[in-house]
């Protein structure tokens, strides 16, 4: 008997929006709670606001070191393009 793929049983719909449990220490849970408070916003959207600040953290950062990369080898990059 042929094993069925998780696409083939998962409706399309579901793979637009990722839903994800997110397991917290008691600790973690706590801080995120307080922090919530008195931001005076739910934790659902702390979490998303936190993912949101990392990615465009790790973007800037990315963006950062290319711009470092292509200004350090400007020169070897142009001969590479005429080559």
């Amino acid at each position: 008997m042929r094993r069925l793929s998780t696409s083939e049983v998962t409706p399309r719909w579901y793979h637009r929006r990722m839903a994800m449990t997110l397991r917290l220490s008691e600790e973690q849970t706590a801080k995120l709670r307080a922090a919530a408070e008195r931001d005076g916003v739910s934790m659902h959207a702390a979490v998303l606001k936190a993912v949101d600040d990392y990615i465009d953290r790790r973007t800037a950062r990315r963006d950062e070191i290319l711009a470092r990369i292509v200004k350090e080898h400007d020169g070897l990059l142009r001969r590479l393009a005429e080559a």
